[in-house]
């Protein structure tokens, strides 16, 4: 392809754009945090899509002072000359008109983003405004939008020897609920697309403070170096990724992955460098290929088939994979605009050929390899066999004992899941205070003995035999693992964790918080975990009583009294030191109280962190406390 097939020609009009302001919903998915973050990932599509084509080697994304976007590349540029059917600068055409871009016409892109992509138009449309420049040419011209409306036609500001597109904007805030990006959700997000472009440099900079952050990817071993990442804190049980590229008719397929000894299933689908998160066809053919494949290779060996004649499901294969997908597909089909899901049918067929080939092809030199990781599976299949039993055995007591519900769950009067919460509160003191100070219409309370086990160095089977994680569990309602767990049987949209502000109060924490992103992981995303920030301090002055959250505010309020004031402060240690209406107050009030959603923008450090806390290796965690020891900000021995 050479420059000059990229032209107006190319640029194929579907649709107006007048709907977008009035329903933004509808192109953007939300008008909330994660809507305004797509905005500059549609922006990056973009010039990814250049990448993929070979034409651009590099991206900047700049945060600016009040949270303005800019977007830099190196690429050809949107072409510039007038378009033939709407007679103004492509670059107009492209800014303006809903799915109007180089993606529609099949010979200016072999792949991109796919035809659900809302495209910088959107972007355009949901702007309070937005600027663009494109040097191409010679020339670097110039076009301004407000909310979507072009300021001045395209014009000529300079002369430039570079080729590319720039795009500023300010996202508006009277279509989205906030306007203020967060830094590691972007890092997260162009880190993924750096290891699936080979060689690509993307530029992640944030200068709304004058110490502030940048990072710059570029991975020369691509989804290979994704794995490895992946794995870092594990412990392998093959050294080598296995890794192989195929094409099968229009569709070309990168796999990498790698069995550790780990107890966890890491997973990352990508479709034209879109992460689908839900995955999609080409997941399940990778997993019926592995499947298939692995109990291939199961009945040539003699030897472990006699340890497990019946063969492997899916669900065994899982235990300790880690796997990278990236398929480039000319016309991709997802679920939604949001790519969440990819669902073109062709593609498991063509997925398990190409998996299944290339598994052979790596297993055939690698014997050795094979031989492990069927005898980690056959482990994790009579683990799980173990896991069904226990959930038997839990079920049938519960039938036995009379009620669905654990009898130390203080539950609320409220049904509705929407309007109710739960508090997981550390010991039967603390506990006993929550559910006096509660509002019994719309809090339950568990409280919890001791420190539960440690997931992270357990299989379901071992996991399920623990009675406060049975507990747990069965409040919540939801089940757990792969075949039961079901996210609309979550029996309150707010979980709060509330436990000590000291040191086991902070593992218990950890150790839940493993937990769920262990075995519940969909509660994390869907947003309904939380952690309570009970008060530090208790100052007396006078006959007032100030609550203070931390030392920076205890000494704010302190040193606003004066020197003669006269106060008592006291520091609270654990929870049970305050009454039940001193924990409403402070902690169980929504008035009140602050509490922390757990999310997860970056999956990838989430995983390493569990791994590096509540993993086996000291020298990674001595490592990690060393490095953060600096950040503590309380620290109660």
């Amino acid at each position: 392809m050479t420059q000059k097939t990229y032209g107006a020609e190319k640029i194929k009009i579907l649709e107006g754009l007048e709907a977008v302001r009035k329903r933004p919903g509808m192109y953007i998915g939300t008008q909330d945090e994660s809507g305004l973050h797509k905005m500059v990932y549609e922006v990056v599509d973009n010039s990814v899509d250049e990448a993929m084509g070979g034409y651009c080697s590099h991206i900047f994304i700049r945060i600016l002072p009040d949270n303005i976007i800019e977007v830099i590349d190196n690429g050809r540029g949107i072409p510039v000359e007038v378009h033939p059917d709407k007679q103004v600068s492509t670059i107009e055409v492209v800014l303006t008109i809903l799915h109007a871009g180089g993606k529609f016409e099949n010979d200016a892109y072999k792949v991109s983003g796919g035809l659900h992509g809302v495209g910088v138009s959107v972007v355009n449309a949901l702007s309070e405004w937005l600027e663009v420049e494109v040097d191409q040419g010679g020339k670097k011209y110039y076009q301004k939008y407000y909310r979507g409306v072009p300021d001045k036609p395209v014009c000529v500001i300079g002369e430039s020897a570079l080729t590319g597109t720039t795009v500023r904007f300010k996202a508006d805030g009277t279509i989205f609920t906030t306007t203020e990006f967060q830094y590691d959700l972007l890092s997260s997000r162009f880190r993924e697309m750096a290891f699936l472009n080979k060689g690509l440099t993307i530029k992640v900079q944030d200068e709304r403070k004058e110490d502030f952050n940048v990072d710059e990817f570029c991975y020369t071993g691509g989804i290979v170096s994704f794995v490895e990442l992946l794995n870092k804190s594990k412990h392998p049980i093959h050294p080598q990724v296995l890794h192989f590229e195929r094409q099968k008719e229009t569709l070309m397929a990168e796999i990498a992955l790698q069995y550790s000894d780990s107890y966890s299933e890491n997973i990352f689908c990508f479709t034209n460098a879109i992460n689908n998160n839900l995955g999609g066809t080409h997941l399940e053919g990778f997993r019926a290929a592995l499947t298939r494949t692995l109990n291939d290779y199961l009945k040539k060996d003699t030897n472990l088939q006699k340890k497990h004649p019946t063969g492997l499901s899916g669900d065994d294969v899982k235990e300790g994979l880690t796997v990278v997908i990236s398929i480039k597909v000319p016309q991709p089909q997802f679920n939604s605009q949001t790519k969440e899901k990819l669902v073109n049918a062709e593609v498991k067929g063509q997925m398990q050929t190409i998996v299944s080939e290339g598994l052979v092809d790596f297993f055939e030199e690698n014997p050795t390899v094979v031989k492990r990781i069927l005898e980690k599976c056959i482990l994790a299949a009579k683990a799980r066999e173990a896991a069904r039993k226990a959930r038997d055995l839990t079920r049938r007591k519960t039938v036995l004992e009379g009620g669905g519900l654990p009898g130390k769950l203080a539950d609320c009067s409220e049904k509705d899941p929407t309007h109710s919460e739960l508090y997981l509160v550390e010991g039967d003191s603390a506990g006993g205070s929550a559910k006096q100070g509660r509002d019994r219409n719309s809090q339950a309370i568990l409280p919890l003995k001791g420190k539960i086990l440690n997931v992270e160095k357990a299989r379901l089977d071992k996991i399920l035999s623990n009675e406060e994680i049975r507990t747990l569990i069965s409040a919540i309602g939801t089940g757990v693992g792969e075949d039961e767990f079901n996210i609309d049987k979550l029996r309150y949209h707010k979980i709060i964790i509330m436990t000590d502000a000291d040191i086991d109060g902070s593992h218990i924490r950890t150790l839940l918080l493993t937990f769920f992103f262990r075995y519940m992981k969909k509660i994390i995303e869907k947003g309904c975990l939380y952690i309570a920030q009970p008060p530090l301090y208790q100052i007396k002055h006078s006959k007032e009583s100030i609550y203070a959250y931390s030392d920076r505010e205890k000494d704010d309020f302190v040193g606003s009294l004066g020197k003669e004031a006269k106060y008592v402060i006291q520091r609270y240690k654990g929870l049970g030191e305050m009454n039940p209406e001193q924990l409403w107050e402070t902690t169980m009030n929504p008035e009140n109280r602050v509490i922390l959603q757990v999310r997860l923008d970056d999956l990838v450090e989430a995983e390493d962190t569990f791994n590096i806390l509540m993993g086996d290796d000291v020298a990674p965690r001595r490592k990690f406390i060393e490095d953060n020891a600096t950040k503590v900000m309380n620290l109660d021995l």
